[in-house]
């Protein structure tokens, strides 16, 4: 069945369901509310002006009906709801007044006016609805709105039978209902405890799904066939003890998870995550030397051009012997061609650069190690165009968001992880206040402080210029304000994301050699910038912000053995914000973070369709996800797994498994 096949379903409709991302019938039927109205059967005496209400009664006239145009009327008539008679108005609901017969039983959806004893309804249902209404609300679109979608809906409803997707032994072992019935319910919900039904089995069904994929996935990496290296353990930890300071605990477990993953015939797929500043960078460097001395290119891709420079101009102070290459798009066309020329005939050991290393024309002579940095900002098909320039390259993936590792466990079933979480010696916390827009006086006494100590301060904002729509700070309102404050002592620059690379990659260097003492900027400074003399970061509009993106951008800061200050200005969410001043350890506040915002947008996975979870939510529904992950596991494992009768379930797993 088609779309072109549900009765009424003309082009222009169908064009509108395209644009909601509706292509099929199954893509329709599967187009769930993303909320719905609980509406109480309502007694008017008791309740408050403006509220919403359902009621019914019996109606007393014949309705009247005004046109104002073609296209717009309104219609009245008197309802007797038992106590008393009160007016009802509908709007563009001319075409009901042939049914609407003076004693019929009606129920009427709207607002109550309490002081003139009417309503304006939004809706009437024919006969009386007993207790509660509960309407689903579709995202819609000024074109087609959520009530036509619903119809839609229905109509393909009448015309197919869904199938139950799970396995009989877990529809049996929850006690779920059929899923063809669920699916009816989630769109028509009679009652409150028949709708927990039928999403109970939806979501699980998701769960399952994402579970079954994540799983399968990680079963078939144990058997990839990687790239055995033979190189000596004692190499490594001879470079370690001439560093010139001490790796900590986590950092040297770290290092060697991942000589015995590149050291091994299994392919590594390990995702490396450490707090702001713990020491994930050096923890790479020593992973693309272990690649180097087994005999590969390495290849490190950064999301920026400042980091990717910052990580080129790090890594050659290690280690000046080995041929390393800096690739970005600033580079002249005659320099990007040497430097290729050199990738593809292996004479570059180790290539650094942002997305200009997933190039078509980049070819790599043999590839063996692929890093991306801060790999939440990448895209899964930029991933995936890195990956695979080699034929069966490792791959690490760091970050700096930390993820709770029951979370991680789960949603990065896939991958095996390492942590850092001991911070480096000497680094001091960075001390954290919160303050409002009254207090702006004492947080310019501080910032006075640090300039007379010859330090230097990022102040950002949220915005780049002004918002007609939103009061909020923006840059050259902070600067021009910076300038009145602090002009005449020290000097001022700006740095957005509206400027090209060259212009930004200006100001960073100015404010690296200490020409300017206070950078204002946008978050384009949030990743990996590392400028030991800042002691101070003072963020306006805090609350713009979620936790884990505060705490990126504190980590700016804190990077010596000075004492560092973090000073968030907001006159909202002030208590949401107090949990940066209690702790300064990103998994804590990653934790908080996943509880106030959900999993998603902190860990950057709604760039892979599989987290786009049409009604589970990891955040709310944890423990049913982690029912799915253990059942999968067992559903894999088992010999059922192999029956005919389970085919259907092999191929919806095998529909997407590049989850990475």
């Amino acid at each position: 069945m088609q779309l072109q096949d549900i009765k009424g379903l003309g082009l222009t409709t169908t064009k509108y369901l395209n644009e909601l991302g509706i292509y099929t019938v199954k893509d329709l039927v599967e187009y769930y509310p993303f909320r719905y109205e609980i509406i109480e059967n309502s007694d008017l005496k008791t309740i408050n002006d403006g509220d919403k209400i359902i009621i019914g009664g019996i109606l007393e006239n014949i309705p009247s009906v005004f046109h104002f145009n073609r296209k717009l009327n309104k219609m009245s008539f008197h309802l007797n709801i038992g106590s008393f008679i009160t007016n009802v108005t509908i709007f563009n609901r001319a075409f009901l007044k042939s049914k609407l017969l003076i004693g019929s039983q009606i129920t009427v959806i709207g607002k109550f006016d309490k002081k003139h004893n009417s309503i304006t309804a939004s809706d009437i249902k024919f006969g009386l609805i007993d207790k509660t209404l509960i309407e689903p609300i579709y995202h819609s679109s000024f074109k087609i709105n959520s009530t036509k979608i619903s119809k839609i809906i229905n109509s393909a409803l009448k015309k197919i039978t869904i199938p139950n997707f799970l396995p009989e032994y877990l529809i049996d072992k929850y006690h779920f209902i059929d899923k063809n019935k669920a699916v009816n319910i989630a769109h028509n919900p009679k009652n409150k405890e028949e709708l927990k039904k039928a999403l109970d089995l939806l979501k699980y069904e998701e769960l399952f799904t994402f579970m079954l994929k994540i799983n399968n996935l990680k079963n078939t990496k144990k058997k990839d066939n990687g790239l055995t290296r033979q190189v000596p353990y004692a190499k490594i930890e001879d470079f370690i003890q001439k560093l010139p300071f001490k790796l900590t605990k986590d950092q040297l477990i770290s290092v060697k998870d991942i000589y015995d993953d590149l050291t091994s015939p299994r392919r590594m797929n390990r995702l490396l995550q450490g707090d702001v500043g713990s020491g994930k960078t050096i923890v790479s460097f020593i992973s693309l030397y272990i690649n180097y001395l087994g005999g590969y290119q390495g290849a490190l891709m950064a999301p920026t051009e400042i980091l990717a420079s910052q990580h080129y101009t790090n890594f050659i102070k290690f280690f000046p012997n080995l041929n390393t290459v800096l690739l970005t798009g600033k580079l002249k066309a005659k320099e990007k061609r040497e430097i290729k020329k050199q990738i593809e005939e292996g004479k570059a050991d180790i290539i650094i650069g942002t997305h200009a290393l997933i190039s078509e024309d980049v070819k790599y002579n043999n590839l063996g190690l692929v890093i991306t940095d801060e790999q939440h900002r990448f895209g899964v098909a930029q991933r995936g165009n890195l990956k695979n320039k080699g034929i069966t390259p490792d791959i690490l993936y760091m970050s700096a968001t930390p993820i709770p590792r029951t979370y991680a466990l789960t949603l990065y079933g896939d991958m095996d992880i390492s942590s850092i979480r001991t911070m480096p010696s000497g680094r001091k916390p960075v001390k954290t206040y919160v303050k409002t827009n009254k207090e702006i006086k004492d947080v310019l006494y501080m910032m006075l402080d640090q300039i007379k100590a010859h330090h230097q301060i990022y102040v950002i904002a949220p915005l780049i210029e002004e918002s007609d729509k939103i009061d909020l700070e923006n840059i050259y309102k902070l600067e021009e304000k910076m300038q009145k404050a602090f002009g005449k002592i020290c000097h001022i620059g700006i740095m957005h994301g509206k400027m090209t690379n060259q212009e930004k990659e200006k100001v960073m260097d100015a404010f690296k050699q200490n020409k300017i003492q206070i950078l204002i900027s946008t978050t384009v400074i949030e990743v990996g910038v590392d400028v030991a003399n800042a002691t101070m970061i003072v963020i306006f509009d805090s609350f713009r912000f979620g936790l884990s993106a505060l705490h990126q951008l504190r980590g700016r800061v804190g990077r010596n053995d000075l004492d560092s200050y973090c000073i968030l200005i907001s006159d909202k969410e002030t208590k949401r914000l107090e949990v940066l001043t209690k702790t300064n350890d990103g998994f804590k506040v990653s934790e908080e973070d996943f509880k106030l915002r959900g999993g998603g947008d902190i860990f950057g996975l709604r760039q892979s369709g599989d987290m786009n979870f049409k009604l589970a939510d990891i955040k709310n529904d944890y423990d049913l996800l982690l029912k799915a992950k253990e059942d999968s596991q067992y559903f894999l494992k088992n010999k059922e797994y192999k029956l005919e009768k389970y085919s259907y379930i092999k191929n919806k797993i095998n529909e997407s498994t590049n989850l990475d």
